[in-house]
C-alpha cells in the first residue's frame, strides 16, 4: 500500500472513530473507508485458519451421575463421556463451546433441569478437549443468580478459557472476548433471547437481547478495536424445531449484511438446524445438543453437530469461510458416551438425518473429511489465544 493510500486510510479511520464517538453508526463510516481504499485494513497473520463451534453443554442429572461413576469415587470426570471430541476440537485453530448452564461450588449440591447447577469439573473437561472460548449467554445463565455467573466465569478463568455473554461487573461487561488466532484478531460475542423469566440483579449480568442494533454496535466496536473477524453466538429459536423461525432468518440476514459480523453460531433449540449464507457469510442456525440427557425427549435431541469453518481471504482481501460439519450422537449406554460420526458411520440414520437438516435451505454443506474427524494422531492445541479487554466508547 502506497504512502498516500496509508495516509488516506488513516484520515478516514479517524473520521470513522469520530463518527462513532458522536453517536453516528460505525458501519457507514467503515463502508466509506473500504470503498475509498479498495480493500479491508492491513493484512496481518495467517491467510487461513479454522473455527469450530458446538452445541449446548446441557448437564442433566443423568450426565452428572455418569461423570461421578466415571470418576470412580474421586469427584466428577466428564472426559470419558466426551473424549471422542478431543482430536476434532483441539485440531481447530479456534474452538468455541456453548456452556449453557452455570457451575456450582466444588461441594455442590448439583442439579439438572429446571434450574441447573453443574459440577465445575465440566470446565476442566472443556479445557482438556481443546476449547479456547465459550459463549455463556443462555436462558439458564442466571439459574443460580449472580453467584452462579461469578462461579462460572471464575472457573473458566482458572482454566484459561475465554468467555462472552455474561459478566461479573459493569466494567467486565464492556470488554470484548478478543482472540489471537495465528496472528489474526478474532472477536467473539454472545447473546440470548431471555432468561426464563428470572430477573437480573444488574443489567450487565447477561446479554439478554437479540436486538440487532445492540449486536451491531458491539460488533462495530470490536472491528474498530482491531478485530478482523467477528463471530457472534446467539441463543435463539424455537425449541425442538429443525426449521429456523422467520425471526432467526431476519436477524441473521440483518447481521451478516453488515461488514462487522462475519459468522453466526446458533444454539438453544436442542436439535440440529440448517446452515444458510447471506452476503457471502454463514450462519449455523442450530448445532443441537453437544451433550444432554440421551434418554429424554425425541431422538433428534440426541443428535448434534460440530460446525467447522475454514477462513481464507477472497480476491478483495476479505475474510470468507468455507463450511463443513461433523455429525454427533449421544449414546445412552450405559455408559453414556458422545460419538463423532463420519460419512460412512454405522450410525447411518443419524448421519442422514443431520445431513438432510443442514442442507434443507439449499446449501450443499459437506461433512468434514475423515482425516479431520478421526486424525491418525491428535494434533496439539496450537498457539495459545489471548483476550484483549476493550472499553465501550
Amino acid at each position: 500500500m502506497g504512502a498516500s493510500v496509508r495516509f488516506a486510510a488513516g484520515v478516514l479511520a479517524i473520521g470513522a472513530l469520530g463518527a462513532l464517538a458522536s453517536g453516528c453508526g460505525s458501519v457507514d463510516a467503515r463502508s466509506v473507508l473500504s470503498r475509498t481504499v479498495g480493500r479491508p485494513p492491513a493484512v496481518h497473520g495467517t491467510d487461513r485458519f479454522t473455527v469450530v463451534g458446538t452445541g449446548d453443554f446441557l448437564l442433566h442429572s443423568v450426565l452428572i451421575e455418569q461423570a461421578a461413576s466415571d470418576a470412580r469415587g474421586h469427584g466428577y470426570d466428564f472426559m470419558p463421556m466426551l473424549a471422542q471430541l478431543k482430536a476434532l476440537i483441539s485440531g481447530a485453530d479456534l474452538a468455541v463451546c456453548h456452556l449453557e448452564t452455570p457451575v456450582g461450588s466444588p461441594s455442590g449440591p448439583f442439579r439438572g433441569y429446571p434450574e441447573f447447577n453443574s459440577p465445575p469439573q465440566i470446565v476442566k473437561a472443556i479445557r482438556r478437549l481443546g476449547y479456547d472460548t465459550c459463549s455463556t449467554a443462555s436462558n439458564h445463565a442466571i439459574d443460580q443468580g449472580e453467584r452462579g455467573v461469578r462461579r462460572t466465569l471464575d472457573a473458566l478463568d482458572r482454566s484459561g478459557i475465554g468467555h462472552a455473554g455474561t459478566a461479573r461487573s459493569a466494567r467486565e461487561a464492556e470488554k470484548i472476548d478478543m482472540r489471537d488466532v495465528k496472528g489474526v484478531r478474532v472477536a467473539h460475542l454472545s447473546y440470548t433471547y431471555g432468561t426464563n423469566g428470572i430477573p437480573k440483579a444488574d443489567d450487565w449480568l447477561v446479554n439478554d437481547t437479540l436486538k440487532s442494533a445492540r449486536i451491531l454496535a458491539d460488533a462495530a466496536r470490536a472491528k474498530s478495536a482491531g478485530a478482523e473477524v467477528v463471530a457472534v453466538s446467539l441463543h435463539w429459536g424455537e425449541e425442538y424445531q429443525h426449521a429456523p423461525t422467520a425471526a432467526q432468518r431476519r436477524l441473521a440476514k440483518r447481521l451478516l449484511r453488515s461488514q462487522d459480523v462475519d459468522l453466526i453460531l446458533g444454539d438453544h433449540v436442542h436439535v440440529v438446524q440448517p446452515f444458510e449464507r447471506f452476503n457471502g457469510k454463514w450462519v449455523a442456525y442450530g448445532m443441537g445438543n453437544q451433550v444432554a440427557n440421551p434418554s429424554a425427549n425425541a431422538e433428534a435431541t440426541h443428535e448434534g453437530l460440530v460446525a467447522r469453518f475454514t477462513f481464507g481471504r477472497d480476491a478483495e482481501g476479505r475474510w470468507r469461510a468455507q463450511p463443513s460439519f461433523v455429525p454427533t450422537l449421544v449414546r445412552s449406554g450405559p455408559p453414556i458416551r458422545l460419538r463423532t460420526l463420519t460419512a460412512d458411520s454405522a450410525e447411518r440414520g443419524a448421519v442422514e438425518r443431520t445431513e438432510r437438516v443442514v442442507r434443507s435451505l439449499g446449501f450443499d454443506v459437506p461433512i468434514a473429511p475423515d482425516a479431520v474427524i478421526r486424525p491418525p494422531s491428535a494434533p496439539p492445541n496450537g498457539e495459545a489465544s489471548r483476550v484483549t479487554p476493550l472499553s465501550r466508547p
